[in-house]
């Protein structure tokens, strides 16, 4: 019997060490390539809403070349006969002419300069979108993380409370146990399952959404490989006031509305050229038959006419009486006002941004540090304490069950900390127009 009761023991101490609140992860695995930073690039090369937005680049190139056209020449060609009726065929005139507008007051380059604004404008447009695509990669990934470390830590946990159920039955046996004991612990342990197949169900979702952003299925560029998730400190967070230069010279909304604004000069500029008349200037050859003279039916002289080419210039200019309302300028001042009053409010918007995110990284760490330094240590202690005194016959499995959930409750809002540290981070990384790394 005391040789039972030993064993019994060390079954109990090995059963009831796997319920530590350690970290659970697969360090053991070999190295893979699903880590953030390969994610990211694969996000940038794959993502089909970054490709649609691409496009927008592309037309907006297109528009340099279109703004660079010059007015297409006109060709005439006329014919005219005299309509009086005489035995002999009447003089017919014929001459081909070409004309062509000619643009003043600089409307080309104009046209050039806003086309080209247009194309810095829809870069930046382009890059603001990435930023936030990188966000939400970022969300999804530290999410996908977060996800699969709470379901190792469920499994280990159901686990140790299976190995708690099968030192019940034997101390039952030995008599050491009531039936109530083994029921409970069993309840315990089919009941935890259920949290374990959520968790797995959780952890599936979290990777399949990397594929929203990625634009591809995660198996299909990463294989099976299982995510990396180790995260390195951003040093450089500590100083805000090193920061806030920063993202006012790279932050991507501040340059959205820098270039907005030079668009906008520049088509102002454009306006004032347009207000300017355009000459058209027409050349032309007239070539007429010659035919002799002659009477009509009426009886009539018809004087004859000689074979004769008369070469012609002229030149028509629109008279510009429109000119005189100026709403169209008006128009375009306007837009430049608000240009700059978007870029003074892009700017506040940035120091603002910048400073929350700021706030929200200091908190966030500080709180992964507080789990780590104090309550996981504690959780341990706590049930390090309960583990012994079960062992001793001095606390109830209830007792030990407690203790168990509130270990598992802190460690999981340990891992909820370092998934708001990873997305802290990035969101002040991309506040100072950064590209975020983790």
């Amino acid at each position: 019997m005391t040789f039972k009761k030993i064993a019994i023991s060390q079954m109990l101490i090995l059963a009831l060490g796997g319920l530590t609140v350690h970290t659970v992860r697969a360090q053991n695995a070999p190295a893979t390539k699903l880590n953030f930073k390969n994610y990211l690039t694969a996000v940038e090369t794959n993502s089909l809403e970054l490709a649609a937005q691409r496009e927008t680049i592309v037309a907006a190139e297109a528009g340099v070349g279109i703004a660079g056209i010059r007015p297409d020449p006109e060709f005439t060609y006329s014919a005219s006969r005299e309509t009086v009726s005489a035995i002999h065929p009447r003089p017919v005139s014929r001459g081909p002419s070409l004309s062509m507008t000619i643009e003043t007051g600089g409307k080309r380059d104009a046209r050039i300069k806003s086309a080209r604004s247009n194309v810095m404008l829809t870069e930046a447009t382009v890059a603001g979108f990435k930023q936030q695509l990188y966000s939400d990669s970022a969300i999804a990934f530290a999410e996908a993380c977060r996800t699969r470390d709470v379901l190792a830590r469920k499994e280990n946990t159901l686990k140790a409370l299976s190995d708690i159920v099968r030192v019940n039955e034997v101390r039952r046996k030995a008599g050491d146990v009531g039936g109530i004991e083994l029921l409970q612990s069993r309840v315990e342990r089919d009941q935890f399952q259920a949290d374990v197949t959520q968790s797995r169900a959780d952890a599936a979702s979290a990777r399949l959404a990397l594929s929203l952003t990625l634009g591809r299925r995660v198996e299909d560029v990463f294989g099976m490989a299982a995510l990396e998730c180790g995260f390195t400190p951003f040093e450089r967070g500590n100083d805000i006031e090193a920061l806030i230069p920063e993202a006012l010279q790279s932050r991507q909304d501040v340059l959205i509305a820098r270039a907005t604004l030079e668009h906008a000069h520049d088509n102002a500029s454009l306006t004032r050229a347009n207000r300017s008349v355009d000459p058209t200037v027409s050349l032309g050859v007239t070539s007429t038959r010659g035919y002799p003279g002659g009477f009509d039916q009426g009886g009539n002289a018809i004087d004859g006419t000689s074979r004769s080419n008369v070469l012609a210039l002229s030149i028509s200019t629109p008279i510009p009486l429109s000119r005189l309302n100026r709403g169209d300028i008006v128009q375009a001042e306007s837009a430049v006002t608000q240009a700059m009053l978007g870029l003074n409010q892009s700017e506040l918007k940035a120091e603002s941004d910048v400073r929350t995110a700021h706030q929200r990284f200091i908190a966030a760490r500080e709180n992964v540090d507080h789990y780590r330094k104090d309550v996981l240590v504690n959780a341990n202690r706590m049930l390090d304490g309960i583990r012994l005194s079960y062992r001793n016959g001095a606390a109830s499995l209830l007792e030990l069950l407690a203790a168990q959930r509130s270990a598992d409750e802190a460690y999981l809002a340990y891992l909820q900390s370092e998934a708001d540290m990873a997305t802290a981070t990035v969101q002040l990384q991309l506040a100072i127009g950064e590209q975020p790394s983790l």
